[in-house]
């Protein structure tokens, strides 16, 4: 056992986390994203929603600052409402964003996204069944 460490995180993604450099990328999918498809590196968590598990990444997790967005998310098509999930998002990258590095969202479409998830150091893929769940974060440097 580990202190400071959220007990949700397993330890193979903490130990992705701690292998990743600067500019690589997390993917954390949804229940309906294709994650075997478009990933070189999957962890499956079926049971957690995004939220806990983003909350418990941000607080080891920095985001990175030398980019103009570092947090993307599939874009929702014109017609449907914007997800709700994407405000609670806001919420927690405000709150645990210590180096200033989240202004806005970056939005891509959905075969582009599962492009840029193949390239993806992990992609964690929960049981979240919220719409346009699925949320990329890029990481930073510690300073």
């Amino acid at each position: 056992m580990l202190r400071n460490i959220p007990q949700i995180l397993p330890p193979e993604l903490v130990k992705c986390m701690m292998e990743m450099g600067h500019s690589d990328y997390i993917v954390i999918a949804d229940a309906g994203f294709p994650g075997t498809a478009h990933a070189k590196r999957i962890i499956r968590m079926d049971g957690i929603k995004i939220p806990e598990l983003l909350e418990a990444i941000l607080q080891l997790f920095p985001l990175d600052y030398f980019v103009p967005n570092p947090v993307r998310l599939m874009k929702n098509l014109p017609t449907e409402p914007v997800p709700e999930i994407w405000e609670t998002y806001r919420e927690l990258l405000t709150k645990y964003d210590q180096d200033d590095a989240f202004h806005e969202f970056e939005f891509i479409d959905r075969l582009p996204f599962y492009k840029q998830a193949e390239d993806a150091f992990v992609v964690v893929q929960t049981g979240d069944t919220s719409r346009y769940a699925n949320i990329i974060i890029q990481k930073g440097v510690c300073v």
